[in-house]
């Protein structure tokens, strides 16, 4: 995503956990490596876009990060999130039938450490000093089943989504929010 973005014409910087075998990260993106269970790093410059894209659930102190991205946002800059919905129809349902199961992707992600619906994350955002200004939705992602998806999973998938336009701390299969600092 980072390299598209640079290729794109933004100036991108990407922050990493692990270093990159040499070659392997995108040349057009600066990269800053860091482990966020630790806090975000000192950084040189504020940032008009912070893109977390499937991160702030992951983190131990997530509050915490939080707040520290704030910091880093120029005046009028946006923070887009995007968190899982622990409300999901399938969560639920998982989680009714007594199940938990351990995954590699997706709602039930091994590595999630928090699991939180609507009123959670909104609560996590506003405590940390953010104002929404948009919210988009995700649908259970069904195309991904098969490499050829065929019509019926385009067809559930846009059900789905339309559903979740309708009723999304039910349907909704991930949150991507748009997030502006209370300070400005």
């Amino acid at each position: 995503m980072a390299a598209r973005l640079a290729d794109r014409g933004y100036r991108v910087t990407g922050l990493e956990r692990q270093s990159w075998p040499p070659g392997q990260f995108p040349a057009n993106v600066e990269l800053v490596v860091a482990d966020l269970h630790h806090g975000i790093p000192p950084m040189a410059r504020r940032f008009d876009f912070i893109l977390c894209a499937d991160v702030i659930e992951h983190l131990l102190e997530d509050a915490k990060v939080m707040v520290q991205l704030r910091s880093l946002l120029a005046p009028g800059g946006r923070l887009i999130v995007s968190v899982p919905n622990s409300g999901n129809l399938y969560f639920r349902a998982m989680i009714l039938l007594g199940r938990f199961p351990q995954e590699d992707k997706g709602l039930f992600d091994r590595t999630h450490i928090h699991f939180r619906v609507w009123s959670g994350w909104v609560e996590l955002f506003v405590n940390s000093g953010y104002t929404m200004t948009d919210v988009r939705l995700t649908p259970v992602p069904f195309t991904i089943l098969r490499p050829s998806p065929g019509v019926f999973l385009y067809g559930l998938e846009w059900l789905f989504w339309k559903l979740a336009c309708i009723w999304k701390r039910l349907f909704a299969y991930q949150f991507i929010f748009v997030l502006e600092s209370l300070n400005e």
